[in-house]
């Protein structure tokens, strides 16, 4: 059997280390969240109807990407903590079984955007634009997801080992692409017909099968330390409830995230379609902020996993000590921007005047918030690197659905939207409370006692 060498996740010195693998997938979702700002930008133009209807679509992509990343945190700690364990028959049996995962993943979201696009946009609008314009987005987005899967879960596996460079040229090679198709094919440049709002799907899935199929290629040329054997295989119960019992709490937690957002829709536009546009407007601009948080988690992840199964504790405590300054420093640059800029961030969506007079304030309250979400969002991941997904499930459904929904419907009710935006800032309180003390809680039963049973 070939003698592998100490991974450098395991001996690399712990700053350099987390921005060598952050880094790169920080800039790759910017690049993420600039292509869906620029979506919808060009859907924008068409008419507000249309960028109203693509909000509208959030929920259920946020719900897909839910599904998606969630069971690749479930690959991506497993993955680590097996190669930081030496394990890597268990390695290899991971990384199998987390394709197969994403590929059912897919098939049932194609039967979701074939029965349930309909039913979902009239549960919001009778509007019949933008029903018409929601039906030709949504149902292309979930039919052709396929790319969207192959693009995670491989991406997933490159971080797990370290490789995160790879995972910049995935995401960005598609990103790219998606923002050059957008103009095209809504449009109608260069030849082709325009597509409007189709044109921006078709896009999107483009971008991400592109993508995908990198991330199957270069797996295969550079990532060497997992092989994936088809031969044979059948999938593992056990090994998909051990992928689940990490990934299903961040699926939830996100899903979490898609039924806060359906809520919301469904409380701003009681007062005009516009506010839901606004709300669409803020979730495309903050995850310009947050992108590169989560990019900081994603190199995270594999680090703390992996020193955990090495019994490494000192280095694990730096690398999470790291990521909260970090994650801190990002949220404040964030805060500054929406406080001071509201008004250059929503002319780029063709703003009326009407959208700026209820977008500027929704702006300002809302990233009142960031101030404490960075320290909440790395909380977070610890808890899934460490396999206690369960807390960070505990406290998104805390922060979204005890707090933040009932919170913005009772705001409502004194009939004033400006009031809504309120609910963001205070759900993010309790955020920090619960966050604050499962860290306590975690620290003392696991962390504390890392490699007190090691050589």
């Amino acid at each position: 059997m070939e003698i592998q060498k100490e991974n450098k996740m395991g001996v690399m010195p712990v700053n350099k280390l987390l921005l060598s693998m952050s880094l790169p997938i920080m800039i790759s979702m910017l690049v993420q969240a600039l292509y869906n700002i620029v979506d919808s930008i060009f859907v924008a133009k068409i008419s507000e109807n249309a960028l109203t209807a693509v909000s509208l679509a959030f929920p259920i992509q946020s719900l897909m990407i839910a599904t998606a990343t969630g069971t690749g945190v479930g690959v991506n700690a497993i993955l680590s903590k097996s190669l930081g364990e030496k394990n890597f028959e268990k390695a290899n049996r991971t990384a199998v079984n987390g394709v197969f995962l994403a590929v059912m993943s897919y098939i049932l979201f194609v039967i979701i955007g074939l029965t349930v696009t309909m039913p979902f946009y009239r549960s919001q609008t009778s509007d019949a634009e933008i029903l018409a314009y929601g039906k030709q987005y949504l149902t292309i987005v979930c039919v052709a997801s396929i790319g969207l899967f192959a693009q995670i879960i491989f991406e997933r596996l490159l971080q797990s080992t370290g490789k995160t460079i790879y995972t910049m040229i995935t995401q960005g090679t598609g990103a790219i692409i998606n923002i050059i198709l957008d103009p095209i094919l809504i449009f109608g440049l260069l030849g082709f017909p325009a597509m409007g709002v189709t044109g921006a799907a078709v896009a999107t899935v483009a971008g991400q099968i592109v993508g995908g199929i990198m991330g199957v290629v270069i797996n295969e040329k550079v990532n060497h330390e997992i092989k994936l054997i088809w031969k044979g295989f059948r999938p593992s119960l056990q090994m998909i409830g051990a992928i689940y019992r990490v990934g299903v709490p961040s699926i939830i937690m996100q899903a979490i995230g898609s039924l806060m957002t359906y809520g919301m829709n469904l409380i701003l536009i009681s007062f005009t379609s516009t506010a839901t546009a606004v709300f669409g407007v803020y979730f495309k601009l903050q995850s310009f902020i947050f992108m590169p948080i989560f990019g900081l988690n994603n190199g995270m992840i594999p680090i703390v996993a992996y020193n955990y199964g090495a019994g490494k504790k000192e280095r694990l405590i730096k690398t999470v000590k790291l990521s909260v300054a970090y994650a801190m420093a990002v949220m404040v640059i964030g805060f500054l921007i929406f406080q001071t800029l509201p008004q250059v961030l929503l002319q780029w969506f063709n703003a009326s005047d009407r959208m700026m007079e209820i977008g500027v304030p929704a702006l300002r309250i809302i990233s009142i918030s960031f101030l404490l979400a960075g320290f909440c969002i790395i909380c977070g991941s610890v808890f899934q690197a460490l396999g206690n997904g369960v807390y960070s499930m505990v406290v998104s459904i805390a922060r979204q659905l005890v707090v933040l929904l009932p919170v913005a419907f009772l705001l409502s009710k004194l009939g004033n939207v400006n009031y809504v935006w309120w609910a963001f800032p205070i759900a993010e309180l309790m955020s920090l409370a619960l966050s604050t003390f499962f860290l306590f809680r975690i620290y003392h039963k696991i962390i504390k006692h890392i490699g007190s049973q090691s050589t």
